[in-house]
């Protein structure tokens, strides 16, 4: 329900990595246009006055090398551009456990971090059996999270759910069993960060899920359920577009790739 006694948050995308793939790798239907069609690694800002919550934690060096992924920065040192430290980080949001999403837990020591339980129970459960599902996950990325969980750092949730005034959490599933996307309140408007619910505008747009999926159902219902909860379909930001730092005001310094999500976007979605 909107309000108007809601906070406002400022959002920020931060580019870390980035790799190349083709347009066909990244459409569950066919594409007959075998073109370029880049990847990139964000993790989200979300702060006002009084809190810093970060959603998702990205990977390493080390990760990229393994998987041949382009590193440009690490994303916990990317927040000294906007003034921050990672103790200053009071809250993480997980939306999934894969490998891009879920690293550098270890340098954010005060955060809590906020999972879904189911997330946790498929990244340890009797799906991590099967190669194709376990593909994406790093076991040393969860056994981070359980240690946490034996330190009280994790707050479980069980669906949808607001975590403070003007930032909610709903649980997707689609590409994970657990996957969460996050509500937040700005000044214009609500914007959904839809991490994997959808890597790229075309997914969302073109109804054409990405191929890395647990539940293709629960994919597509994600596309139009998201879409219903951001203001406008220009409030729902994918999570792996090179286009959101195309379309969204650069924060600072360009060279840093930090872009403002609680802004209005620069241009219209035009898709390929």
């Amino acid at each position: 329900m909107e309000s108007t006694t809601l906070p406002t948050y400022e959002v920020y995308a931060l580019r870390y990595a980035t790799v190349a793939r083709r347009r066909p790798e990244n459409f569950m239907l066919a594409d007959l246009h075998d073109g370029p069609m880049p990847m990139d690694y964000f993790v989200w800002l979300i702060r006002d006055a009084g809190r810093a919550w970060l959603v998702d934690t990205g990977f390493n060096q080390a990760a990229a090398d393994q998987r041949k992924r382009s590193f440009l920065r690490c994303p916990i040192k990317s927040l000294a551009a906007l003034g921050l430290q990672p103790e200053d980080v009071s809250d993480v949001i997980i939306t999934h456990l894969h490998y891009d999403h879920a690293g550098n837990v270890n340098l954010l020591p005060k955060a809590r971090i906020h999972l879904q339980e189911k997330e946790l129970q498929y990244a340890t459960g009797r799906y991590m059996t099967q190669p194709l599902l376990r593909h994406p996950y790093a076991v040393d990325d969860v056994v981070e999270i359980v240690r946490g969980v034996y330190k009280d750092r994790v707050l479980f949730y069980d669906g949808d759910r607001a975590v403070a005034p003007g930032i909610e959490l709903m649980l997707t599933g689609g590409h994970t069993a657990g996957l969460q996307a996050v509500r937040v309140h700005t000044a214009r408007g609500w914007v959904v960060l839809a991490s994997d619910a959808a890597h790229f505008y075309e997914n969302i747009h073109r109804d054409s899920p990405y191929p890395i999926v647990f539940h293709v159902g629960d994919m597509l219902d994600a596309y139009r359920r998201l879409l219903s909860l951001a203001s406008s379909p220009d409030h729902l930001v994918p999570g792996h577009d090179p286009l959101v730092r195309q379309r969204y005001p650069a924060f600072g310094d360009p060279a840093q790739e930090i872009v403002c999500l609680h802004e209005p976007p620069l241009r219209p979605l035009v898709l390929s």
